[in-house]
């Protein structure tokens, strides 16, 4: 497994962030580890890439499948809010953050005194006016 992605002590702050699993009274295969399945996030996070474009011989990960549904399970949990802010407190105190390159939009940030409600919009449909070819005369066609 690739350790580059995922250091241990990223490892460490998330691990304790990620909710508990439990064995399955079923048996069957066991579970793909929670350290895989976050280092291949970061890799599709960093490449760019697909879930089926994931190498998971070399990320240990399983199938992208795997980590789809791992993704979807800790978004559930709400893991994200709090690994975020874990991880800007741990480097705020490392002195690590320039705010001079933050950038906030308002898919990150809600803009609360806003401008007024927006004008409506026109309607696009067509109107129902009458063609103009069906008012000629026959004598007027000639």
């Amino acid at each position: 497994m690739r350790t580059d992605l995922m250091p241990d002590a990223l490892w460490e702050a998330a691990e304790r962030l990620l909710p508990p699993h439990p064995p399955s009274p079923k048996g069957g295969r066991p579970r793909v580890s929670d350290r895989a399945c976050l280092t291949a996030l970061t890799y599709l996070l960093r490449e760019g890439c697909t879930y089926r474009g994931l190498p998971c011989r070399e990320l240990g990960c399983g199938s992208g499948v795997t980590v789809w549904r791992r993704l979807q399970e800790w978004t559930g949990a709400g893991v994200w809010p709090k690994l975020h802010e874990t991880l800007l407190q741990h480097l705020g105190k490392a002195g690590e953050i320039d705010t001079s390159i933050v950038v906030a939009d308002s898919s990150s940030c809600r803009a609360v005194k806003g401008g007024s409600t927006p004008d409506p919009i026109p309607p696009t449909e067509g109107s129902k006016a009458v063609n103009a070819m069906y008012l000629r005369t026959p004598t007027a066609c000639r």
